[in-house]
């Protein structure tokens, strides 16, 4: 047996390759989008205007971003074809699964061709999840067929009117931007880097991305947002919840929402959703749900110094925008899929196949011996 080679579990720390698309700060617990702060871009920026910083690697003028804007308008609809397909998936379907097959049958429709300008299919994307997820929702929950032309300007305000087939709250809408933003893109997290993986074979974009949205449909990864929501929504009481969390972490239970494998002390993102649902817990006249929360939060620092990320208040912020909870990990495809496409044409542009090795903790070599002698 050969010498151990360097390892570690679940790569971490592993540099797996350059990239100028994120930076997550694990120093100073920050996170950046080619070089802009993610506090910068939750207080001043759309989430089109990410996308196109992220895919094109630079911020849009003001008539790029109109254009931009109009182009997704035009590239929400969905052909007839898949449209049919969306009604025939079982309605009981996983949403991530209606995202997954919905993706990978629009490739069919749609290929990707040596013709494709480079990021036709990743706008295409980025418009249509959205209609997908929504088309096949209501199609299921009432048997009739929606309209996906609801004339709203942002990705948020298209979500939201689709879902409650009425023109959403303002503060609902700025919190969804807001959300969107957020989520777009977190460096080679594992949904990504099976991206990438794909990518390098020089597999179709397609192809790439359901890959992605089969690792982000892994309860580790994506669905995090899912659990604290039900979490919160056990309890009738801050006293309720304290008990019940201690109660947990003595039994070692594992409790979503909280910790990152990059961040050590905070999550950048949490204390801007966080803000965001306080307000609209205010706003909504919470009294309950909001409180919980804040005590499992003090309650995991005081424990196990654990924070909560991104995920945790996420939940609350979705479920008062009046989003289930179902649809909680589908917003997440919804978002990413600008971080995956600019990985993926980033890979493309400086290609190599990823190949790591593995440690070897097998038998050491053996005779071969006959059927009859095993």
């Amino acid at each position: 047996m050969g010498a151990a080679k360097s390892k570690s579990g679940g790569l971490a720390g592993i540099v797996a390759g350059d990239s100028s698309i994120c930076l997550c700060g694990v120093e100073e617990q920050s996170l950046r989008y080619r070089g802009y702060s993610i506090e910068d871009m939750a207080a001043n920026a759309s989430f089109e205007e990410v996308a196109w910083l992220l895919l094109r690697g630079k911020l849009p003028t003001h008539y790029e971003l109109e254009t931009y804007r109009q182009e997704l308008q035009y590239k929400r609809d969905l052909p007839p074809e898949l449209q049919h397909l969306l009604e025939i998936l079982p309605g009981d379907s996983n949403m991530m699964d209606v995202l997954r097959t919905g993706v990978s049958f629009l490739g069919n429709l749609e290929p990707e061709t040596d013709e494709s300008e480079p990021f036709a299919v990743a706008d295409r994307l980025i418009a249509s999840l959205g209609s997908m997820l929504l088309y096949w929702y209501h199609f299921h929950e009432t048997g009739k067929r929606v309209s996906l032309d609801t004339g709203e300007e942002t990705l948020a305000g298209h979500f939201l009117h689709l879902l409650q087939n009425a023109s959403p709250i303002e503060s609902h809408r700025h919190c969804l931007d807001t959300s969107l933003v957020l989520y777009a893109e977190h460096e080679f997290n594992a949904s990504t880097f099976t991206v990438r993986t794909i990518a390098s074979t020089l597999s179709d974009f397609y192809s790439a991305i359901c890959g992605g949205i089969g690792a982000l449909r892994g309860p580790l990864h994506g669905g995090a947002n899912e659990v604290a929501m039900d979490l919160i929504a056990r309890f009738d009481n801050p006293d309720e919840a304290e008990t019940a969390i201690r109660d947990m972490l003595e039994k070692k239970e594992l409790i979503m929402g909280f910790g990152h494998r990059v961040y050590t002390t905070s999550d950048p993102r949490s204390a801007i959703i966080k803000q965001w649902a306080h307000q609209l817990a205010q706003q909504a006249g919470d009294t309950r749900l909001f409180p919980i929360a804040e005590r499992i939060e003090e309650v995991m620092w005081k424990e196990k110094k654990l924070f909560p990320n991104l995920d945790f208040y996420s939940a609350l912020a979705y479920h008062f925008c009046g989003i289930p909870t179902s649809m909680f990990t589908p917003l997440f495809v919804m978002s990413r899929i600008t971080g995956w496409s600019a990985h993926l044409l980033e890979q493309r542009a400086h290609n190599k196949l990823i190949r790591p090795i593995s440690n070897y903790t097998g038998p050491e070599a053996q005779a071969w011996l006959p059927i009859e002698e095993r």
